[in-house]
């Protein structure tokens, strides 16, 4: 099983016709997920990549019936994309883009608010990799063939430290169950604890490994959350270790700009409630390895 996608997901792209949304809409399509189409304003009633493309979202969500969308469109526009997928009923929508506005970012998260939560949409990103449950759908921009197929979930803000686990894990015959990149912006649609609590609710997800950075209380949150609520192992890497402090690391949110910022500081949070931290991007394999080998699961605080 697998969370947010799988093989029968069917995916319609915003900003098809752009050379970046083309590109990896064929990526998608040659690993096997189901791209039914794209929409880019004043281009409808075309075909692209033998796929309709239409100016509305309504219009595609009338016609091939989508139930996730992926987002390619200039940062300017994104808050626009989002909301327009929301409004025509799309469950789950991925958006790549980075460099949104927050005051935008804000906003998307009130308009989504105005939806009941059974009916509301999941927004995953801006700024991240996307999603992927090996074997099943890939809806973002990661490499497909270094994901194996197995029981370990993967969160991540970095999508190139999301692979990097992905590849070692397979060189050591762990596979995932789905790996799902958050985003590294202040402001982003789904959080640490958002997925850990989707991958605690999973069958057959049996243990989690949660990659963070600098900047911002999200990881100690959710390692709190953790040490609560979650009875599957779960694997912590932090990175930035050697990051100046007032300094931005890539990501927008990806600044130390208060006490438990750190890398060091959450790293120590982490353990400190039961989580189990890779030393080095170079351990993050490894560091499931031994987590998988510890099993039985951890309890939930509380519990006997």
């Amino acid at each position: 099983m697998a969370i947010l996608i799988n093989e029968l997901t069917r995916i319609l792209v915003q900003g098809f016709t752009g050379d970046k949304a083309t590109f990896h809409a064929q990526k998608m399509i040659e690993y096997g997920s189901k791209v039914v189409g794209g929409v880019t304003p004043g281009k409808g009633g075309q075909t692209h990549m033998g796929l309709p493309v239409f100016n509305t979202v309504k219009e595609a969500v009338d016609t091939v019936y989508p139930d996730a969308s992926l987002i390619f469109v200039p940062a300017p526009f994104c808050a626009d994309a989002i909301m327009e997928a929301a409004d025509a009923g799309i469950k789950l929508v991925c958006c790549i883009t980075d460099g949104i506005p927050a005051q935008d970012m804000m906003m998307v998260k009130r308009y989504l608010r105005r939806y009941p939560k059974e009916r509301r949409t999941t927004l995953v990103g801006p700024n991240c990799a996307g999603l992927i449950s090996p074997g099943k759908c890939m809806l973002g921009i990661m490499p497909g063939h270094i994901y194996m197929a197995g029981k370990v979930g993967l969160v991540t803000r970095s999508g190139t430290l999301g692979y990097e686990a992905a590849s070692q894990m397979k060189d050591l015959g762990i596979g995932v169950s789905s790996s799902i990149g958050i985003g590294g912006d202040p402001i982003n649609g789904s959080s640490f604890l958002d997925v850990l609590a989707l991958f605690e609710a999973d069958p057959e997800t049996e243990a989690v490994m949660m990659i963070g950075e600098i900047g911002g209380p999200q990881e100690a949150e959710a390692a709190l959350w953790v040490k609560e609520h979650m009875t599957k192992p779960v694997i912590g890497y932090v990175a930035g270790l050697t990051a100046p402090k007032g300094r931005r690391m890539g990501h927008a949110g990806a600044i130390i700009s208060a006490f438990g910022d750190t890398a060091a500081e959450k790293a120590e949070i982490m353990r400190s409630l039961g989580l189990t931290v890779a030393k080095s991007p170079a351990h993050l394999g490894e560091a499931v390895a031994e987590a998988l080998a510890k099993k039985p699961a951890r309890k939930k605080a509380g519990s006997r």
